[in-house]
């Protein structure tokens, strides 16, 4: 397969002639994949990002001014908040209702860190039955839909890696209760790798090198596959936005929902109080009255460690990566086909071919593989609006085998939200000295997304006492 003289000058311009050269001798049957690969590179676009994010290293600019983000706290502080806050659950509720409200989890990640061979909503994490990730939130958009009398459209990035065991998994598992047609599959964009030297490696003699181009690529990735096509078709005009690591996280949240919308804000986020300083939570902060996310990496000790009279932390509200999102917003940040947010670079080490032709598997880094973080969309927004929550109701990552954000610690976090849900109303549960629950216990989420739900269940089951050691699955 032939490529365009015009590209090839591009090709050129850009100085990546070794690619041509590598296309030029492949067998005439095997060029078609190598060749929609470069079509699909911006070889326009690339000799800047070569000269500012490989050739320097980018720098963090800290503003003089920047600030933390102002939130609206978990508990209302005054009357005037509590009926706001009663005010967003009411206009959530009517905007679920009325199904302007769609479900996006990003999923593109592998199972690799937690010692599993497979995509990574596919790990079983129920405390007692194993269910696996991808169950929770079907389980949630289930019960969702049948306390609200509407069909919830369920949109889901994969990545090129996963894709094919990700839909798969759900065929298989009948879509977990929901029907086929409500679960949008789409995946993530690819960014080339480039060496120290500027040019792009390639990993085998018909292939570049190519990496997931980031959670910031959801974005971009929605508009290409056609899912903000189909959301404007279907009325939806409001994103509920949650990675596929976090099985606590509501999948909707009528408080969070209507907050945005009575905020008019386009683009909201979830934040959590940090535990410490240098916890590995973004930090929300301001600058010229923008809202933006300082990575925890980047953010001066000084400024981390910075203490309000009270001796509470300055900067303490950190992001979870959960989100609410207007479709109308992801259009505006894509239009044209490209997205308007900026690159960050990851020194990886990276397989490539040699000028041998030999695949070579470096022991450090080198080369870089860009990419882009949704939440730079924030400070490009005209409003936007932060709102604390619960960490013990909203985030247990599965990250790590072992340890810290672990699947031993979500299991753990997904039992004391059950035990604790059931408490409240009025079933006995069995604590050690420390306080900690001493039964496994797991709700399906298909039955209950909150504590009324709990509260009904349990009294439509007569549960009133959990025994010590005992394992106990509500499905």
């Amino acid at each position: 397969m032939k490529i365009n003289e015009a590209l090839r000058e591009t090709i050129t311009a850009a100085g990546q002639e070794h690619l041509l050269r590598a296309l030029d001798a492949l067998p005439e049957n095997e060029q078609a994949d190598f060749a929609a690969q470069l079509e699909n590179v911006d070889f326009n676009a690339l000799p800047g990002l070569i000269a500012d994010y490989v050739l320097k290293r980018p720098e963090v600019a800290i503003p003089d001014d920047l600030g933390p983000a102002p939130y609206y706290p978990l508990a209302p502080e005054n009357d005037e908040q509590k009926q706001l806050y009663r005010d967003a659950v009411a206009r959530g509720e009517e905007m679920i209702r009325a199904g302007r409200v769609a479900c996006l989890t990003v999923a593109g990640g592998q199972g690799t860190r937690l010692g599993f061979d497979g995509p990574k909503g596919t790990f079983p994490i129920g405390p007692v039955t194993g269910r696996p990730l991808f169950a929770y939130f079907a389980g949630g958009i289930r019960r969702t839909q049948e306390k609200y009398g509407v069909k919830i459209v369920w949109y889901l990035m994969t990545s090129q890696l996963n894709h094919a065991q990700t839909v798969d998994f759900f065929k298989k598992n009948s879509y977990f209760g929901l029907d086929a047609d409500q679960v949008f599959f789409f995946t993530q964009g690819t960014m080339p790798a480039i060496g120290y030297d500027g040019k792009l490696l390639m990993n085998s003699k018909k292939s570049l090198a190519l990496s997931p181009d980031g959670h910031g690529g959801t974005l971009l990735a929605l508009r290409k596959s056609g899912a903000l096509d189909a959301m404007k078709r279907d009325g939806v005009d409001v994103i509920s936005y949650f990675q596929v690591d976090n099985p606590l996280v509501p999948v909707i949240d009528p408080k969070f929902i209507g907050l945005h919308a009575l905020t008019s804000s386009q683009m909201s986020a979830v934040m959590l109080a940090k535990t410490n300083a240098m916890e590995k939570l973004g930090n929300f902060c301001v600058s010229g009255g923008r809202l933006q996310i300082i990575e925890y990496s980047d953010l001066p000790k000084t400024l981390a460690e910075k203490t309000l009279p009270d001796g509470s932390l300055a900067f303490i509200p950190g992001s979870p990566a959960i989100h609410v999102i207007d479709r109308a917003f992801v259009e505006e940040l894509t239009a044209g086909g490209k997205l308007q947010l900026p690159w960050h670079r990851a020194d990886k080490k990276i397989p490539f071919l040699d000028a041998e032709g030999n695949l070579v598997s470096p022991e450090t880094p080198n080369g870089v593989k860009l990419e882009s973080f949704i939440f730079d969309a924030l400070p490009l927004a005209r409003r936007t609006m932060v709102l604390e929550c619960d960490r013990a109701e909203v985030f247990a990552p599965t990250k790590n085998r072992t340890g810290v954000d672990s699947v031993d610690s979500c299991r753990a976090m997904l039992v004391d939200r059950d035990a604790r849900r059931l408490a409240a109303a009025g079933v006995k549960i069995p604590r050690d000295a420390e306080g900690n629950c001493t039964a496994l216990i797991e709700i399906s989420p298909a039955l209950a997304v909150d504590a009324g739900d709990v509260a009904r269940l349990a009294a439509a089951r007569g549960i009133v006492e959990i025994a010590s050691g005992e394992k106990i699955c509500l499905e």
